[in-house]
């Protein structure tokens, strides 16, 4: 793992003060949930907001105060009831049956949580977790960003089929409409770039080693594609014309019957306005917003629809180096705020790269290793970042991944030529 921001030395206060607030804004994220919204599973994909509180605590007692000599866990059930995937620990829950978890309680749960950041907070202050923990207490809060990230997106999955539209971070309405502008374009020339993290800071092991590519030469666009381009896409008969889609990508159209992006609504009356569930409840879409909750096979007809394509994530990493870090996440918001220029945010990116391992790639060592590794599998490259991205969590070389039909997440796109 490349050494990171915990580790300048070993009992400084720095490591459990920046344990703490991840800790904490995870706890501040659930506190606006009642016990029963926190256990229903709304799909296979999606996770408990009870599951992940529990699992983002395991991870740091599993792999964190697990290397201490003596250790004894909180409850041996929890290495059972809140591991994920990682194979090498044990068996697990089945994933699609994580809904069915009542027992512990929401409440014991919450206890669950307190004893162990008192025990990680006591272990850091007497100096008892070495280098290799301080690494493993690093990637554990970038994982626990990951979660509350999930969280969000869960819980958005969850109570929008309440009838009643639920609202979870009450906040004004944002006007309907607003000026987009015509695409401005970056020309990103043609030659060797590097690309991937470097040592300076931390990383995922799937962002390195930084190696050298070969641009071929184009252009991507400065601003991401917004709501109101969308809607010039489905008033063009976008998702009805089977020329514009990759195969799967129309048999998916068929068979989920879409004629839009995730959560919208069609308008009531003629001249009425497309809605769209929001963690706010349902609103208005907003022209001015980049466009979210479309697939990889979305946006890939968008774009061929556009006269345009997606960019490679290689093209992504390159044009956007120096751009400013926008819209990530308010939790009295939850939600993009109007796209602008040459900024990266809002909403994660679409491009058309495979999820495949860097030249060179080394997993981490141990049960820690198979968190990238085992996923380099039939997804997606997205890059960027999202309204629900915690502060700080955002780099140029991050490289999120899901399969190309999923559009739960707060995914967009911007072109490339």
């Amino acid at each position: 793992m490349t050494a990171g921001t915990l580790q300048s030395d070993i009992r400084t206060s720095s490591a459990a003060d920046h344990f703490t607030r991840v800790r904490a804004l995870t706890d501040t994220l659930a506190s606006r949930l009642s016990a029963e919204d926190q256990i229903p599973q709304s799909m296979t994909a999606a996770s408990p907001t009870a599951w992940h509180r529990a699992h983002t605590t395991w991870f740091f007692e599993e792999f964190v105060l697990g290397a201490l000599p003596g250790y004894e866990p909180v409850d041996p059930a929890f290495r059972y009831l809140f591991n994920s995937y990682y194979e090498a620990v044990g068996p697990r829950q089945p994933r699609p049956d994580r809904g069915l978890i009542t027992r512990p309680s929401v409440a014991e749960i919450g206890e669950y949580r307190a004893r162990i950041d008192e025990r990680v907070t006591e272990a850091l202050e007497s100096g008892r977790i070495d280098r290799a923990g301080l690494d493993l207490l690093e990637l554990g809060c970038h994982h626990e960003q990951q979660h509350q990230e999930l969280l969000l997106m869960d819980i958005k999955h969850l109570l929008s089929h309440n009838p009643t539209d639920p609202v979870y971070a009450p906040r004004d309405a944002d006007p309907a409409h607003g000026p987009t502008g015509e695409t401005d374009w970056l020309v990103v020339v043609e030659g060797k770039a590097h690309v991937g993290a470097d040592d300076d800071g931390f990383s995922y092991d799937n962002e390195r080693p930084r190696h050298p590519v070969w641009i071929p030469g184009g252009e991507v666009a400065t601003r991401q594609v917004t709501v109101g381009d969308w809607k010039r896409f489905m008033a063009d008969d976008g998702y009805a014309r089977p020329e514009l889609w990759l195969s799967d990508g129309w048999a998916t159209v068929q068979a989920e019957g879409w004629e839009a992006p995730g959560y919208w609504r069609r308008p009531d009356r003629p001249d009425g306005e497309w809605t769209t569930f929001t963690l706010s409840g349902r609103r208005p879409v907003v022209d001015a917003e980049p466009v979210i909750h479309v697939s990889f096979y979305e946006a890939d007809a968008y774009a061929r629809w556009a006269g345009a394509r997606l960019p490679t994530e290689f093209e992504w990493e390159v044009a956007t180096a120096g751009w400013d870090v926008r819209d990530e996440l308010d939790p009295d918001r939850c939600h993009p705020r109007p796209a602008t220029e040459r900024t990266v945010g809002g909403g994660w990116e679409w491009t058309a790269s495979a999820y495949l391992p860097y030249p060179g790639f080394q997993p981490f060592e141990g049960a820690a290793g198979e968190y990238n590794g085992k996923f380099m599998s039939d997804q997606h490259v997205l890059r960027g970042g999202s309204a629900l991205t915690p502060a700080g969590h955002t780099r140029p070389t991050y490289r999120n991944f899901f399969p190309a039909h999923s559009r739960w997440a707060a995914s967009g796109l911007r072109l490339a030529r």
